[in-house]
């Protein structure tokens, strides 16, 4: 049944979720301010089950069933499967990443020959590893693309660099590294990218302060989100 959007919705509003489905509202707790960062329009969804069960529908199946075939050591790396939004992501063992990538990579019912993108979240306050690192997997040979994520915590953030295996992880790890602090032990030349070498801290770790850091090289200071102008 298709459903309709309630009159006088605006085309782009966020979608006005009921009370029942857990949404909540921003996600630094701003309402009602001149926020130009565009975080306090987001709502949340439903937190993702656990595991997702079979099938998980199209091709997903057989690059599950294909990695756990060809990788012996698949049952104690392979931490969770999860289908959401039409995407499928394995979320490996830390100290295993390397092994699964070089598998898909390698494995000629896998053939995901291609990284496109190493990329960092935080989950500032859940329990014990808060920083994700997500590498997305394409298969040019099928057509098909997947996602690896492994979890550390901030005090031991070590992963095994993927740079031997694919070297488009290159940069992005450097780029990972200088925003989460997301160490990939084996990289060759792990050095910040974008923020000067002697910069302190991480800027996109969810502790990391919203505004008021120091601009060294104009003397300025960079205000807080809700004190800088809402361009209307």
């Amino acid at each position: 049944m298709t459903e309709v959007e309630p009159a006088g919705a605006e085309l782009g509003a966020p979608a006005q979720l009921p009370p029942s489905s857990g949404a909540g509202r921003g996600m630094f707790g701003v309402q009602g301010t001149g926020d130009t960062s565009g975080f306090g329009g987001l709502r949340r969804r439903r937190e993702v089950e656990l595991d997702s069960p079979r099938p998980f529908g199209g091709y997903f199946d057989e690059v599950v069933d294909g990695l756990e075939e060809a990788y012996p050591g698949f049952a104690d790396a392979i931490e969770r499967v999860v289908v959401d939004r039409g995407e499928l992501t394995l979320h490996v063992v830390p100290e295993r990443i390397a092994e699964v990538a070089q598998t898909m990579r390698d494995d000629p019912a896998l053939r995901f020959e291609l990284l496109s993108s190493v990329s960092g979240v935080d989950y500032l306050g859940s329990d014990g590893r808060r920083l994700h690192a997500v590498y997305h997997l394409t298969s040019m040979t099928f057509r098909r693309r997947i996602r690896l994520e492994a979890a550390v915590t901030a005090e031991d953030p070590h992963l095994p660099s993927v740079t031997q295996i694919y070297p488009t992880a290159d940069w992005q790890e450097r780029e990972t590294y200088d925003m989460f602090g997301i160490v990939f032990d084996g990289h060759p030349n792990l050095t910040r990218i974008l923020m000067p070498d002697d910069w302190e801290g991480f800027p996109q770790r969810k502790d990391y302060p919203l505004g008021g850091v120091p601009v060294e090289y104009k003397g300025a200071e960079i205000p807080p989100p809700d004190q800088r102008r809402s361009y209307q």
